[in-house]
């Protein structure tokens, strides 16, 4: 599931934040000074932009007088961050028209309704001359999490939430803050309770309640890799899906990783696979392994206890991986033989019943991974083909590479063809840069939208998705990607994207990479400087981070709705936070 390496030299541009080091408010000011003197736009008609509606790509609208044009359907409906002329993302999402010539501005900057953000008197954090009903409100609770549209009271003032967030102070956010300011509280309400936050709901908790407020999007599936040697050092089991909260919220697990040897399917590691004794306190319902001759345990067991629990679920054996890819070829070239391989292990009498279908790995047909394949354009299709015939209506899925430029991974394989057996395609839309190339440029590892100075061309999520819809794989068979982890170099000088690196960020399992629970601490993505093209980075000390948080999978998710896609997925379960943050950010956006 790791990275693509390919160098192209085209570096294609588009108009989005520039990387100058100034605050937020500084860029806003030259922002604004430059359009809104600069021509004139006829707003006559135009709606006034509403923070939290919902926007398509093409859609123009009018605020604070000024016209803007919506370039990313998924981020004008974001809002905070993304509000025309205000948020401190706005160019990401936006073009500006020019400001509204004398016929019509006045109407509509008048007539903004009060729910809109245009006011900048209103904005989070800012003062506001006005007072309002804080009746009922909950007050703000640093342990909440908040989505946008939930409304608190903190400090005898009400705040409304413009996206995601999990204690950030409303009162210390400041205008370009996840908090509106909506104006001191007439009257005295301050004692309503912080456990009945309306809207909200506790970072583990499996309500999808949360949604409250935010648009519509995410797809029908939600899946994330379990790897199967977290059970070791990482110490996670399938018993954490369920502690996290985040059980009730997945449609499919995707078991990693069985081997692909000798043109089969093959065991990974029995040991964890089926073998490991679990105790009560350790296993999924309570309940202990037995030692019994035949007794199932492991993992498999424990996936078959959780699917008893939770039947929704759909669980399929993951084959290959970055690693274990090396096998395909062989493989490739008796594809039934292969198929039958795979389907009597899937259905091994000892675990028959704990999968619902197979999941292929392949790093990469007819492409190099870790080693070269040369088995032919048709490769993944003749694959396909025959585990579909091999598993009938069973579940059959690919993860399969995001490398969209031209001439690259997607166009090696006949990915359009094999799209026509499986059910659906993971797109791994991460690992695009990363401490692989140890002195840098650093750069994000899981960009949606091409962005100025991105290392490779092309390398970004937007452009894969984009180049399998133009081969003719349907977009409700594709899934898009998101990394529970960040990458990163250290020798890192500037905060910016672009910088020199002398080597790979100190991990706590492997040089470079880190768990997203890990970084939320120690290297938090923050403020003005920590977005680009759609995700986040961060900078501390000498170390250079990027990584998805749960405000920048929002946008993620807005994605898949804008572009009809069938869902997400994930890799992998250990790096969430142990109430299941990431997976709920996820959920609650579908």
């Amino acid at each position: 599931m790791f990275q693509t390496r390919i160098t192209v030299n085209k570096v294609k541009k588009m108009k989005i934040t520039t990387y100058l080091r100034l605050t937020a408010a500084t860029l806003l000011g030259l922002l604004a000074g430059q359009a809104y003197a600069a021509y004139a736009y006829d707003c006559g008609g135009l709606q006034v932009y509403v923070d939290g509606s919902t926007y398509s790509t093409g859609d123009t609208v009018q605020n604070n007088s000024v016209a803007y044009n919506c370039k990313v359907g998924g981020w004008c409906t974001v809002g905070g961050p993304y509000a025309p002329g205000e948020g401190w993302a706005w160019t990401e999402a936006w073009s500006d028209l020019g400001a509204c010539d004398g016929s019509s501005s006045s109407s509509s900057s008048s007539s903004s309704s009060s729910s809109s953000s245009s006011s900048s008197s209103s904005s989070s954090g800012g003062s506001s001359s006005g007072s309002t009903s804080c009746n009922n409100l909950p007050v703000w609770d640093a342990t909440t999490v908040y989505v946008g549209g939930n409304a608190v009271q903190h400090s005898s003032v009400k705040y409304t939430a413009k996206w995601w967030t999990q204690g950030d102070n409303p009162s210390q956010g400041g205008e370009y803050g996840v908090w509106r300011n909506d104006g001191s509280c007439s009257g005295s309400s301050s004692s309503s309770s912080s456990s009945s936050s309306s809207g909200g709901s506790s970072g583990g908790s499996s309500s999808s309640s949360s949604s409250s407020g935010a648009s519509s999007s995410g797809g029908s599936r939600l899946g994330g890799y379990f790897v199967q040697w977290g059970v070791y050092q990482r110490n996670y089991h399938v018993k954490n899906i369920v502690t996290s909260g985040s059980a009730e919220k997945l449609t499919h697990i995707y078991y990693a990783f069985g081997n692909v040897q000798n043109g089969q399917c093959t065991i990974g590691d029995s040991y964890a696979d089926y073998d490991r004794f679990y105790s009560a306190a350790e296993s999924v319902d309570g309940q202990a392994d037995t030692w019994d001759t035949g007794a199932l345990r492991g993992s498999f067991n424990q996936l078959r206890k959780l699917k008893q629990m939770y039947p929704h679920i759909k669980v399929l054996w993951s084959f290959g991986g970055w690693t274990w890819s090396g096998g395909f070829g062989q493989a490739a070239q008796n594809p039934q033989a292969f198929a039958d391989s795979c389907y009597n292990l899937l259905h091994d009498p000892r675990w028959d019943g704990v999968f619902d279908g197979i999941d292929l790995d392949w790093e990469y047909p007819n492409a190099c991974g870790l080693s070269c394949d040369t088995s032919g354009y048709s490769s993944l299709t003749n694959v396909m083909e025959a585990m579909r015939a091999r598993f009938g209506n069973e579940l059959v899925t690919a993860a399969i590479t995001a490398d969209g430029t031209a001439g690259g991974k997607i166009d090696a394989a006949d990915y359009a063809g094999a799209s026509q057996y499986v059910d659906f395609y993971n797109v791994m839309t991460y690992d695009f840069f990363g401490a692989f190339d140890a002195d840098g440029p650093t750069a994000p590892h899981s960009a949606l939208y091409d962005y100025p100075g991105i290392p490779n061309a092309g390398f970004y999520s937007d452009r894969a998705i984009q180049a399998l819809k133009n081969k003719g794989v349907p977009a409700s068979k594709l899934n898009l990607g998101i990394g529970f982890y960040g990458r990163g170099w250290t020798g890192v000088s500037q905060s910016a994207p672009g910088g020199s690196a002398t080597g790979a960020a100190a991990g706590s399992y492997e040089p470079g990479i880190e768990d997203y629970k890990v970084l939320k601490n120690t290297c938090p993505a923050t403020g003005a400087t920590g977005l680009v093209a759609g995700t986040a980075y961060a900078f501390c000390g000498n170390n250079w981070w990027s990584y998805d948080t749960p405000s920048t999978i929002s946008g993620k998710m807005q994605y898949i709705a804008d572009q009809d896609l069938g869902g997400s997925f994930f890799w992998e379960l250990s790096g969430d936070t142990g109430n299941g943050e990431l997976i709920e950010a996820m959920h609650s956006n579908q």
